[in-house]
């Protein structure tokens, strides 16, 4: 069997071969962590190669995802279903090896990372969703949930607020079964750390409560296995490997410094590299017996075997339980749930009242999680201002994880991101909540949620100018538009009750990407509808005012809006005129209806269009086209009541009523 150090070197070869192929890349950090990736790979990761979605697998998250070659090299060494002339591909259009590590592109990839720290943050949910998912289905001699978490980090992850933000509620969770591993090379693309990053990350991970492992040598594989067997012995907190490593080790003549980073290290030093590392191989050639050694594939087939035969005496025990993990795990929703949300939809619309859809949504997530076990909920400390708690949230302790509840404190960030790790490792569909003005703060992990099309959900609130009084450091103008700029994200704003239950009842069943749900502070008018006015709000878009066949002005509203359409529409039919509304609380979803339904709904030839939302104008244009008239709110609000910020800024029944009066006059003057 080939040594540690040549098995570590099939690792760095891989890496500066295909960097070099693709002209592009970050070779330092996996030539850094070769060894340590060989020691935790081939001595303690429960992976299999043959199923990469085995429930009960261990989950490695590289944080430090510039490095994906160490990553990509690995899976293909192991026997994942990653070939050699994928690895060629590194970095080319349509490969399933991008230039970052990308969930469902690469087989054995279990997050997509890059954006430094969210990584980690991730890895923290993922450890989370094990802890509850273990309390949940465990019973006594079956352990069907058990296993571990591993991250990779380098300096830029320490670095990231968000690592702090994530790293002290791991601490506070005592996330026992999580282990991260530090590359602390003191390098970072600007150079050596040590003006720009000093922290004592020891006695900081050990002031998060973490067990830390300090000093290890990064390039002694006794001494990694060493410290990763102190780390998993340690139950009661989660650990910290710090590992003292050069970066660009075996590229002689530019380790350690900034300039194996991020470029290929060229062919002198590659040929360098090679004699260094005793490597006399041809560029994407690996021996036989190093392959062997590492082949993970009987392993893993051994490892799930065990847990399938143990999973078979479960549900023979259990047959409750394991039916419903199997359907958990699976992500799909009850036999049931169909028939019962439909019922329940009907129930809102039929006893609904003036809310605030705030209030709203929580009597949604009362309805839908009495039927969804899988919902997981959490604030950023606003709770009672989201009333993202329902009737049944239990809140999870690291002394109590049967509940379905997380507390995450003020860290928006590592709430969104974590939420991201849960949906990751499956079992549950996690909510959470902030105020949309704090949406800010969790953009980042939002748009990697939608990258990676993950069911996680994000309660809004408090979505306009309606907040009043704590003034325009918390009124948000901009982020609804903001946020329905991300690819792939679906973001509601209910105009009442019924609305915000249908919206709910959406994002449960979207499978593809995730939902923010914007929710007002003030109450809002409940919308009469008929039967079929109600089957339509799914679609994103509908009418739900009608004046008259044939309107000769359309209004379009989104949330505390639409009642404000509504009110005008009806001033402007007492003044004869034909006038429809239609409620657009999800563009995204209204947006990829057919043709000939937008076109039902938005009929080409109406001749005046006015789209109202508190908020800035910016996308309502494709609606209403160049002579329509948006009323919004482009310039931040002030510190008054909110119905006097309505008043003030024009977002009113009256002014929707003026311009819209205006433009049919001046249509009917060039008639």
């Amino acid at each position: 069997m080939p040594d540690r150090k040549k098995l570590a070197n099939a690792v760095r070869a891989l890496t500066i071969d295909a960097v070099q192929k693709a002209n592009s890349g970050h070779p330092g950090a996996p030539l850094g962590m070769a060894d340590i990736a060989e020691v935790l790979f081939n001595d303690f990761m429960r992976h299999n190669p043959a199923n990469p979605d085995w429930p009960n697998r261990d989950r490695f998250v590289l944080s430090n995802g510039h490095g994906s070659m160490l990553l990509y090299a690995i899976l293909h060494l192991t026997g994942y279903d990653l070939g050699i002339e994928d690895l060629k591909s590194f970095r080319q259009l349509k490969s399933r090896t991008p230039g970052h590590p990308e969930y469902r592109v690469t087989p054995g990839v279990e997050s997509a990372s890059g954006p430094l720290g969210q990584g980690i943050a991730c890895a923290v949910g993922m450890a989370v969703a094990e802890k509850v998912l273990a309390a949940q289905f465990n019973r006594r001699g079956f352990e069907v949930v058990n296993h571990h978490t591993y991250a990779f980090m380098g300096d830029g992850c320490m670095m990231e607020g968000l690592s702090h933000e994530a790293c002290s509620l791991a601490g506070t969770l005592k996330l026992g079964k999580l282990v991260a591993f530090y590359d602390d090379n003191n390098i970072s693309i600007d150079g050596c750390v040590d003006g720009w990053f000093a922290d004592n990350s020891a006695q900081r991970f050990e002031a998060y409560g973490w067990h830390v492992v300090p000093g290890v040598d990064g390039h002694d594989a006794r001494k990694i296995k060493k410290a990763i067997r102190e780390a998993k012995s340690v139950t009661d907190r989660p650990s910290l490997i710090i590992c003292k490593t050069v970066i660009g080790q075996g590229a002689p003549n530019i380790c350690g410094s900034s300039k194996c980073h991020g470029s290929p290290l060229g062919e002198t030093e590659i040929a360098c590299a090679r004699e260094h590392m005793d490597w006399p191989h041809e560029p994407f050639e690996v021996p036989q017996d190093v392959y062997q050694a590492w082949d993970a594939t009987k392993r893993g087939h051994q490892a799930e075997d065990a847990w399938q035969n143990l999973f078979v005496r479960y549900s023979l025990k259990h047959p409750d339980l394991a039916g419903e993990f199997s359907r958990r795990v699976g992500g799909s929703l009850p036999a049931d749930f169909q028939q019962r949300v439909e019922a329940f939809v009907d129930a809102v619309n039929n006893n609904a009242a003036n809310l605030a859809t705030r209030k709203a949504s929580q009597n949604a997530i009362e309805g839908l999680a009495a039927m969804l076990p899988e919902l997981f909920g959490g604030s950023a400390d606003l709770a009672s201002s989201n009333l993202t708690r329902w009737s049944g949230s239990v809140p999870v302790f690291p002394e109590a994880w049967h509940g379905n509840y997380l507390n995450y404190g003020v860290r928006e960030f590592a709430m969104a991101s974590m939420m991201n790790g849960m949906a990751l490792h499956g079992g549950f569909i996690p909510y959470g909540g902030t105020f949309l003005v704090f949406s800010d703060y969790s953009r980042s992990a939002l748009r990697m949620s939608a990258l990676m099309g993950l069911r996680t959900i994000h309660v809004l609130t408090h979505d306009s100018i309606g907040v009043g009084e704590d003034g325009p450091t918390h009124q948000p103008v901009e982020h609804v538009a903001s946020l329905r700029l991300i690819p792939n994200m679906n973001v509601w704003r209910p105009c009442d009750a019924v609305e915000t239950a249908v919206a709910w009842t959406c994002a449960v069943e979207r499978t593809s990407g995730p939902c923010a749900i914007i929710c007002s502070r003030q109450n809002l008018q409940h919308q009469p509808r008929s039967a079929k006015i109600l089957g339509n709000i799914h679609r994103g878009g509908y009418v739900l005012h009608e004046g008259a066949n044939h309107p000769d002005a359309l209004i379009i509203a989104t949330g505390s809006e639409v009642e404000l359409a509504v009110a005008a529409a009806k001033m402007l039919e007492a003044e004869g005129h034909r006038v429809r509304v239609v409620s657009m609380p999800c563009l995204e979803v209204f947006d990829v209806q057919p043709k000939r339904y937008r076109a039902a709904v938005l009929p080409p030839g109406v001749p005046v269009m006015v789209a109202v939302e508190a908020g800035t104008t910016a996308g309502w244009y494709k609606y209403v086209n160049s002579h329509g008239r948006v009323i919004g709110l482009d310039c931040f609000g002030e510190s008054a009541p909110g119905e006097v910020l309505f008043d003030h800024f024009g977002i009113t029944a009256e002014r929707v009523t003026e311009v819209a009066r205006q433009m049919l006059c001046e249509h009917k003057a060039h008639k």
